[in-house]
């Protein structure tokens, strides 16, 4: 069976920017719905590397989500005020990369999430091959650093930021050439770009079949899964709509035997709310949903 984590972001930031959700108060309700773990999202006002800087404050934190019966199943880190694509100095980017790995490192989280950034727009600065080879380098250069520190990368494309069409995904992961790097492959996302084709540059690229036909292609290549179902939808025009499960157009019956075969190395399935307006109320639901899947999917 998997084990079934949630994503923290979704009760800090978006709707609940303005009232987030204690953290211990998280920790207490995902243990009674029966959650095994948590995907910490590395920012105010939930622990980050910069609120918890010392070992023993780091401890303390591994010790609280330890003694509510949890683990992390990876972290979401902060790189969101960096630069990666329209700067050819990318050394802020893998200094604050660095700090989250440490910080993975000090609370035993096993992998650490990353993002291109900036927006698909941002081709309107920098052409894409040039700002390819800068992704590619700099993430060969995180790949590195984290498996020595054994923790894994792995990249969530999506329709808000630069690379969101499918051959972008399969060719950079290629590109990148790691064992230690992979995709995060999240339904919602796959579905916007593999199926609408939202927010992409120039010609639209969609695939037959969709994220079923995504997920086909990047077998072997997946090594992060986030589970979500997608109304086909953006959240503001900018990210795609993180639907409760049930409430979108995704065949789970056919998309997760795929993901099964896919390789990948762990076996962690994490439900992402990120911006739905009441997370926390549909918290329960989502994890009753992925116990359904889970006992159908998981073994």
């Amino acid at each position: 069976m998997k084990r079934i984590s949630i994503g923290t972001w979704a009760y800090t930031i978006g709707p609940y920017a303005d009232k987030p959700v204690p953290f211990g108060e998280v920790l207490e309700r995902l243990a009674g719905y029966g959650f095994d773990g948590l995907e910490l999202g590395g920012f105010k006002p939930h622990p980050n590397p910069d609120d918890v800087a010392t070992k023993d404050a780091r401890a303390a934190v591994r010790q609280q989500v330890a003694d509510a019966g949890l683990a992390f199943s990876a972290l979401a880190a902060d790189l969101w005020a960096q630069k990666l694509i329209n700067t050819t100095d990318t050394k802020p980017y893998l200094d604050c990369f660095r700090k989250n790995l440490d910080f993975c490192v000090d609370l035993g989280i096993p992998g650490i999430r990353v993002d291109s950034v900036q927006p698909p727009t941002i081709f309107n600065e920098v052409d894409p091959a040039t700002a390819r080879k800068r992704v590619v380098q700099t993430w060969q250069r995180c790949a590195a650093e984290a498996a020595d520190k054994g923790v894994y990368v792995t990249w969530e494309f999506e329709p808000g930021f630069a690379f969101n069409k499918p051959s972008d995904v399969l060719r950079i992961v290629d590109e990148v050439g790691h064992d230690n790097f992979g995709v995060l492959f999240d339904a919602c996302h796959a579905h916007m770009i593999a199926a609408v084709g939202a927010r992409q540059p120039g010609e639209r690229e969609t695939l037959p079949g969709g994220a079923i036909e995504l997920a086909r292609r990047l077998s072997g290549k997946i090594n992060h899964i986030h589970l979500i179902d997608s109304d086909g939808t953006l959240h503001g025009d900018e990210t795609s709509t993180h639907a409760p499960f049930g409430d979108g157009q995704l065949d789970f019956d056919t998309l997760l035997p795929i993901l099964n075969a896919a390789g990948v190395p762990h076996d962690w399935w994490t439900i992402d709310l990120c911006f739905w307006p009441d997370a926390w109320t549909v918290t329960e639901q989502c994890k009753r949903f992925a116990d359904e899947l889970n006992e159908k999917y998981g073994g």
